[in-house]
């Protein structure tokens, strides 16, 4: 398992990086792609659930918000295609009439809303003066955090974080990771923003280490219920595409926070 997570990264981070690096639209297109794909594998699971989700409406939807939201100069206004959207996704479920209609017509709406309108903030930090910088502040402290709850769980876990909505978590991974995650934060965030204080990073750096593990729990929920172990299996080592933005679906409205009140 361990062997296939690292060959994947390795294969999947350059032209992540490189995409990150060139931003504007690139950037949007990533982040756009990794959304469709956490949609579908999200409506997947609600099928497998025994709903009826509108998948096509529900990815379009998630699609219009990251590229609506992403706050391009210049950008198209996709107020009016989203709109159309929702109102179509209600007018197919009036006329599905089956009994649990509204119930389908609203896991759509409130997955494509859950997907889109938090992925949007990538780009919207993307394009901030600093972008490139705050992106590299979000993902590599979600990933010490991540990576050293994870091993430090493995090591040492004994009790239970959350047992009805991820079984292999630990409180002993979870303190862990929180703690190295702020203190690796605090002494490499002051090099990577430029401007930033040893105390504006290790908020920074608490901040993230504490939506991250809040994300992942999130997203856990939604498989727990629909019966799922993974999202799906798309990254050998990793699952789904939505196990791997788990995370990212609050840290990066957190870290746009931030960047906006520090400039």
């Amino acid at each position: 398992m361990l062997k296939a997570r690292v060959l994947s990264a390795l294969v999947l981070i350059p032209p992540a990086f490189a995409l990150l690096y060139l931003g504007g639209w690139w950037f949007t297109a990533l982040v756009a792609l990794f959304g469709a794909l956490a949609a579908y594998e999200g409506f997947t699971m609600l099928r497998h659930a025994g709903y009826a989700p509108f998948t096509w409406l529900g990815i379009s939807i998630v699609l219009i918000l990251i590229f609506h939201g992403a706050g391009h100069p210049n950008g198209p206004d996709l107020s009016f295609v989203l709109s159309g959207l929702i109102m179509l996704s209600l007018a197919r479920a009036l006329v599905r009439t089956t009994p649990q209609s509204a119930i389908d017509w609203a896991l759509t709406l409130a997955l494509a809303l859950y997907l889109g309108l938090l992925m949007r903030y990538g780009p919207l930090l993307r394009n901030h003066p600093l972008g490139l910088h705050w992106v590299l502040a979000a993902l590599i402290t979600t990933w010490i955090t991540d990576s050293a709850a994870y091993f430090i769980g493995l090591r040492f876990g004994r009790h239970r974080l959350a047992p009805q909505l991820s079984p292999q978590k630990s409180w002993e991974g979870a303190v862990g990771g929180w703690v190295v995650g702020v203190v690796a934060g605090t002494a490499y965030l002051p090099f990577l923003v430029p401007g930033l204080t040893p105390i504006q990073a290790a908020t920074l750096a608490a901040a993230v280490c504490t939506v991250a593990p809040i994300g992942d729990l999130a997203e856990s929920m939604i498989k727990r219920q629909c019966g799922m172990k993974d999202s799906g299996h798309l990254i050998p080592g990793h699952g789904g595409a939505f196990d791997r933005i788990d995370s990212l679906l609050f840290v990066f409205p957190t870290v746009y926070l931030f960047a906006t009140l520090w400039g």
